[in-house]
């Protein structure tokens, strides 16, 4: 595959807090049946590896658990190569230098890839110990529909489109 090409999906978050392994689990279930030309990452969610992983890619998508004032399972889906990810969703990391801080800096270097889907699942548990919580549990089907459909029209025309 070319640098041009090149897609990713990258599911964030730690196993070992409950809610936070949702992105991971997406990932795993993704890449079970990923097309060719498209790479699945799990990643815990540290900035500035992931700016070096998505750094010559054209289309990326990225899943991840969410903490805001919405209902546990609430789906949210942000096109981060046209808009920034809203600071009160997107704003729980452990790492000083997270995801909304590797997006930002990425776009101000002019390195953002050009299709740049967040999709994040609001969280209902994210203390220690391993198992999603049942709401999220159960709005993980929901959001892997959402993201299977983006996986497999990932041509540039269209993907990135469809945050609905």
């Amino acid at each position: 595959m070319t640098q041009s090409s090149k897609f990713l999906v990258i599911g964030i978050g730690n196993e070992y807090r409950h809610d936070d392994a949702a992105g991971l689990v997406v990932a795993r279930r993704i890449k079970e049946r990923a097309p060719g030309g498209c790479e699945v990452y799990e990643h815990i969610g540290e900035g500035t590896a992931l700016m070096q992983l998505w750094k010559y890619a054209d289309r990326v998508l990225v899943i991840d658990a969410v903490r805001s004032s919405s209902p546990a399972a609430t789906i949210h889906c942000v096109e981060a190569s046209r808009h920034p990810l809203p600071a009160g969703v997107f704003r729980d990391s452990t790492h000083a230098f997270g995801l909304v801080e590797a997006i930002e800096l990425s776009r101000t270097l002019k390195e953002l890839p050009s299709s740049f889907v967040v999709y994040g699942i609001e969280g209902e548990n994210f203390k220690a110990g391993i198992g999603l919580s049942p709401p999220v549990q159960n709005g993980i089907n929901k959001l892997l529909e959402k993201v299977w459909q983006q996986v497999e029209m990932h041509s540039p025309a269209r993907y990135g489109r469809t945050c609905e």
